[in-house]
This record gives structure tokens, sequence and C-alpha cells, in this order.
């Protein structure tokens, strides 16, 4: 089932060096065109809202819920056509909708400008001014349509495991020596790939029959799938939808326990060990109960881990994976089922418990690959690190983690916290306040009291 996506810019040779790759190979050749005509079948406004993405000024919440739709339907039909068979999937950043499964080989495909343009004259006749803004535009759409649908740029070469230049190199000596790419360990498909395929196939489908249903269509979810167990979170405003949910997904091959949250925002909880019986549990959870938020949680695995920018080690690890825009890497080849040594589960069930529930995940790699496993479509307030790198002495602990704390913050659009800092920073509330008030006031009467008899 090994999938390979190819992107590019219009007439860039994309397409030809897919279709060649894939006749080479013999795998199945699935187009952008492909994915577009199932999904207007299905009854999605591609158009319209290819147009609200690029045009974000008509960007509307009925739109959000049709992207959420799209992309879903989007990931079940690749991984529903990589079940059949080995696939080729040229389109824009096909390996996005993708995330997680690490036997995809993603590359982007480049050429020379002034190749482009003589394609554009010769193909579609346009004189060579209009020719240049006919790239321009469709490049440029290109990139808004990855930015609103992805968050990310659509020319960033890190998004990419390879980029192939078609200046220099003939379309047929790219398919070979991407034959030979193709072939390397770092792309055949493993135990957690397979699994986290899987996953992602089932909150896909999960996702669409919400979306079909006449009760929830009209509402916006976020769809995660664990080896059966269904998390989907809700916004307030959609909670007359929430009893719908477990009678449309109860039915789907593969559903086991169906967990329903509502939240308004997300706390990134990362740490190496969790505890529902610590200090630091009662306060992230009384913290996302004043915010009404989902607390997700992120477990960095010790084993081998090593965040430093400078590690070497593969990409992050997902034991125990919760698909969307997630996580990543490939993990050993070992199937039996993971324990709770880290607390993860019996933290997220009792988070389940109390309606905070967000995901969890374990990650495992450099710091980059930390901020490439979460999903890019969730917003975060705030992001907590707790107890990491335990197996450090005491000073190498400390110097590790505001290391970490200081490159998050960097990156993401969110206050980062310890947990000291926790209780202190957001915790310590207007009722507080008054509180600490009162006791000054009664400690200032008695020292005036005592003082002045």
């Amino acid at each position: 089932m090994q999938i390979i996506c190819i992107s590019g810019g219009a007439l860039s040779g994309g397409s030809e060096l897919a279709e060649r790759l894939a006749k080479k190979l013999g795998y199945a050749c699935v187009s952008r065109d492909d994915l577009i005509e199932a999904a207007i079948k299905e009854g999605i406004q591609v158009g319209k809202l290819e147009m609200a993405m690029i045009k974000p000024r008509i960007f509307s919440e009925q739109f959000g819920i049709e992207r959420e739709h799209y992309r879903a339907f989007s990931a079940a039909y690749l991984c529903d056509r990589a079940m059949e068979g080995r696939l080729v999937y040229h389109g824009r950043t096909g390996h996005l909708l993708l995330p997680g499964i690490d036997h995809v080989l993603s590359v982007r495909v480049v050429s020379d400008q002034q190749q482009r343009l003589w394609r554009v004259i010769k193909e579609l006749g346009l004189h060579r001014t209009k020719a240049r803004k006919y790239l321009d535009d469709v490049d440029e759409d290109s990139r808004r349509w990855a930015r609103s649908m992805y968050g990310v740029g659509w020319e960033d070469a890190a998004h990419y495991d390879l980029v192939v230049n078609l200046q220099h190199m003939s379309v047929e000596n790219a398919a070979s020596a991407l034959i030979g790419v193709a072939q390397l360990p770092d792309f055949q498909m493993t135990p957690a790939s397979q699994r986290a395929m899987a996953d992602l196939r089932l909150a896909a489908k999960c996702r669409i029959a919400l979306a079909r249903h006449e009760q929830t269509f009209k509402a916006k979810f976020k769809v995660q799938a664990d080896a059966g167990l269904i998390t989907v979170r809700y916004l307030p405003h959609a909670c007359r939808y929430a009893e719908f949910i477990p009678e449309v997904l109860a039915p789907l091959d593969g559903v086991g326990e169906i967990r329903t949250t509502m939240a308004t925002t997300n706390i990134l909880w990362i740490q190496e060990r969790f505890d529902p019986t610590s200090e630091a549990f009662q306060e992230v959870t009384e913290l996302a109960t004043k915010w009404n938020a989902a607390v997700e949680l992120l477990g960095l695995a010790p084993r081998g881990a090593t965040l430093d920018e400078s590690s070497v080690e593969p990409a992050a690890v997902s034991e125990r994976e919760v698909p969307g825009e997630y996580n990543g890497g490939i993990e050993d080849d070992v199937e039996e089922a993971p324990s709770d040594g880290d607390g993860l589960k019996s933290t997220l069930d009792e988070l389940a418990a109390a309606g905070r529930s967000g995901g969890s995940r374990v990650v495992r790699g450099k710091m980059q690959d930390l901020l490439e496993s979460r999903d890019r479509s969730r917003s975060y307030s705030l992001v907590v690190v707790g107890d990491l790198f335990l197996d450090k002495g005491h000073a190498a602990r400390l110097r590790m983690t505001r290391e970490l704390e200081r490159f998050v913050g960097e990156h993401m659009a969110a206050p980062v916290v310890d947990t000291d800092e926790l209780k202190v920073q957001y915790l310590f509330g207007r009722r507080d306040v008054a509180r600490l008030a009162g006791f000054l006031a009664l400690v200032t009467l008695f020292y005036t009291l005592v003082f002045s008899n």
C-alpha cells in the first residue's frame, strides 16, 4: 500500500512524471481531477469552496464546515485507493491529506519558468504577457489554497521528502531516480504506519458520516480515531447536535467506543509521563474548565529521544496516534498493545470523564518533529510544559526544558508556561486577588493595633 504523492505548479511536468513513474512501477495513477470529480459526486461544492479559500473575504463558517468535509472525503478517498493497491497521486500537496502515514513519499517537482511559459503558450495559445500572468495567478491560487487548507507554505521544501528539478533532467530519468528512492526502507509500510493509516481512514469515514446525516451536517466537528476509539469535539453552539453523534457513528465498521467533548479552544500539555492523580492534572483540568477548553496530551517518549536541534533520530514516533493534522514517524516493528506506563491512557480517560479530552499522541525525535506532529487546524490558547527528560540530572533537565519552551514559544502562536508557572499566572484569579487583599488588610490592621498600643 505504498503511496507516492507528487506536487508541482501548473505545467511544471509533475503530471507527466507521475504518469511515467506509475507506469514503470505498475502502480495506479490518480490525479487531483479524479479526486475533485469524486468529491463533486459526494455533493461537495469544490468550485465554491476553492473560490472561498483563495478569496478569504468571502470565507464563512459554512465554508469552514465544507472544508472539513472535503478534507475528510479526500483522505478517505486516497486511503481507499491505496488499499486497493500501490498508488501514485499527483495534485496540490496531496501528502498533507495523509498526516502520520510514514510510507508516503512526498515529492515536489519544479522546472524552469521559461519552460513552463513556453508550454502555456503552446498548449493554451496565449500571448507571452497573458501566459506569464496566467502562471502567476495559478501559482498564487495554489499558495492560498495550501495556506487556507493546511496552514503551510505550498513551496516550502521542508514539507517534502524530495524536490526534483526538471530543468536539466528528463522525465524518464527523474522517474528512474524516484523508483530507487521509493524502494528505500524509509518509505516502506510498517505496522505503525499501517495503524496510522487505518485510524486516519476511520476518522475520515466518521467525519463524512456526520457531514451526510440530516441532523449533524450543519455542525463543525473534529474527529479523531485510535484503534476504534472515536473522539468527537464540537463547539458550544453545536451542542444541540451532540446527542445524534453516537447514533450516526455507531453503525460504521471499526467504530468501538465513542466519546464526545465540547470545547471552545485547546490547551496542549507536553510531558513525559502523566498522572491523573497529580496536582498538575488538577490544575490543568481546572484551567480547562474555566476556559471551556479541551486538553490535548502530548507525551515525549524517553527511549533514545533527545529533543535537540542537532538530533539525527528519525521523525516523531506515535505509539498511540490520533489522526487529524497529526503525528508521524517510524515505530519499531512491534505489534503488541502498548502499555500505560506513561499514564497517557488513564489521564485521557479522566479528561474524557470531565468532558475535557482533546486526544493524545506520543512523539519522539527532533524539536521540529514536535511541531510537525500538531494539528495545524487547531487553535491553542496555551501550551503547558511539564516534567521532561526524567533520565537526566537536575541541571540538564532544567536547561533542556527551558530550551524546549523557548523553541515552542518561537514557533507557536500561544503562551508557553511550565506547570509551576501555571498556577501563578493562570489560576490566580479575581477571587484569589480579593482573598489576598482581605488577608493583607487584616495583617495591616493587626500590625497597626500592635505597634500603636
